[in-house]
């Protein structure tokens, strides 16, 4: 990576698994509007369902989820029954019964629930919503608290999927972060599951972590691949001490600087290229032959709040405290706090916090930025024709393109922009300069690589 670019394009930037973005949430979008975005949905609306576990055993320090830390199962018992009970909650306000072809629990630690309580959550799944034949079930999963029992549960719920949290390998690394499972934990763990039917195994690997060497991620990366991982998502450690405070914990110059961390990413990307994986958009890489790949070729890959997708639906039901979704309408959050969550849906009550309308311009941007993040190109004259625009309205945005253009990290023919192999790591700071509401610098945005 040229080191010019580094220093003039690393700038704090959304990661654009939105359009607009979450901080240009507000609380104007109320649990009303929320219900009144629900009852609008055609009734062959296909859905994607995000179930939100909001518990963890112990904090992970380079942590930037919403989680609350428990020894305790009563409190997750607690919240469980919040989380049915936003089901049946959401499900009064649709106008009918939905297919879903997609569910997906995140965290927090969705492994932190006990084996029979994830069935109960699957079988509300299917007391108000079809799957589809070929629905995905997918689960993030902590080796460190799943055992043989609890993917069985999984496997008899219908989980097709399996995230592992892995971030490094290292043990000096993963003391600093408060994160120790040895390499044999997580193999156990990945043996197991595809023991019992579930293969599709993707793994999360972080680099800009503290004491992490070039040598180090790249070891790392040798060592998951072992594991045959379907899917590895690669992603940038985000320093923001300022808004998780436990990240105060990990001491600053135990970071790698700036060019260490760019040489962390570039010898990661490398490396899993020759196992043979294809790189999908920024940080995200697949086996040739898995689904992501495909959709990468065929120009039909999308972008969500789980990053880079195949599922197609266009709603998402967000369910649990700090839940996201989006509809055709806007965007919807949920309250962050677990006891102000619980006790709105205990009230009846659907407990969105913020939110945000979206009007056609922000439909047509929101298009435009997916395809960049997804293709690393842009064909602004066919975006645009379905909207009916004419491409010509982004010439203020060609034109503050000039720099990018005249450093290397994109090509323009036309009205088709191409980011270039030294411009794939900044494909974000392309994004951008279609985001009107963005302002340069923000600090509640992390790092671009």
């Amino acid at each position: 990576m040229r080191h010019d670019l580094v220093e003039k394009y690393d700038l704090r930037l959304p990661r654009y698994t939105s359009y607009p973005t979450a901080p240009h949430f507000t609380p104007q979008v109320t649990g009303e509007t929320y219900g009144a975005w629900l009852k609008e949905l055609p009734l062959d609306t296909e859905l994607s369902l995000y179930f939100h576990i909001a518990y963890c055993a112990e904090m992970c320090w380079f942590c930037g989820c919403h989680t609350k830390i428990t020894k305790r199962y009563d409190p997750i018992a607690v919240y469980l029954e919040a989380l049915l009970a936003e089901v049946d909650l959401v499900a009064s306000k649709l106008p009918g019964r939905f297919k879903a072809k997609h569910v997906h629990f995140g965290g927090g630690t969705p492994s932190i629930l006990t084996g029979e309580d994830f069935k109960r959550v699957m079988d509300k799944v299917r007391e108000h919503f079809d799957l589809t034949p070929e629905a995905e079930v997918a689960i993030e999963l902590d080796p460190r608290t799943a055992d043989e029992d609890y993917i069985i549960a999984m496997r008899e719920a219908g989980v097709t999927r399996a995230s592992l949290g892995v971030q490094d390998f290292n043990l000096k690394v993963q003391e600093a972060v408060n994160r120790v499972q040895p390499y044999d934990l997580v193999a156990e763990i990945a043996s197991l599951l595809r023991k019992h039917g579930i293969s599709e195994l993707n793994m999360d690997l972080i680099y800009g972590l503290p004491y992490q060497t070039t040598d180090s991620v790249v070891e790392t990366i040798d060592q998951a691949i072992t594991l045959k991982p379907r899917r590895i998502s690669l992603f940038g450690y985000a320093h923001v001490p300022w808004m998780r405070k436990h990240q105060t914990l990990i001491p600053d110059e135990a970071l790698p600087g700036m060019g260490e961390r760019w040489s962390q990413y570039e010898a990661a990307q490398d490396r899993l290229k020759e196992h043979g994986y294809v790189a999908v958009g920024l940080d995200h890489f697949a086996a040739p032959d898995d689904e992501m790949a495909e959709a990468l070729a065929n120009h039909t890959l999308h972008r969500n709040f789980q990053g880079y997708t195949t599922d197609t639906a266009t709603t998402l039901l967000g369910f649990g405290a700090s839940g996201i979704g989006w509809l055709p309408q806007g965007y919807v959050v949920n309250d962050g706090g677990i006891h102000a969550y619980q006790r709105m849906v205990h009230d009846g009550l659907l407990p969105t916090a913020r939110g945000r309308g979206i009007d056609d311009e922000d439909r047509l941007r929101r298009d435009v930025i997916e395809r960049l993040m997804c293709d690393l190109e842009v064909d602004l004259a066919a975006v645009c024709a379905p909207h009916g625009v004419d491409p010509s309205h982004f010439t203020p945005e060609i034109e503050a393109m000039k720099d990018l253009e005249d450093d290397g990290v994109l090509i323009r023919t036309d009205w088709h922009l191409r980011v270039t192999d030294d411009g794939r790591p900044l494909v974000r700071a392309v994004a951008a300069k279609f985001d009107q509401y963005l302002k340069a610098g923000e600090q509640r945005h992390s790092k671009a690589v």
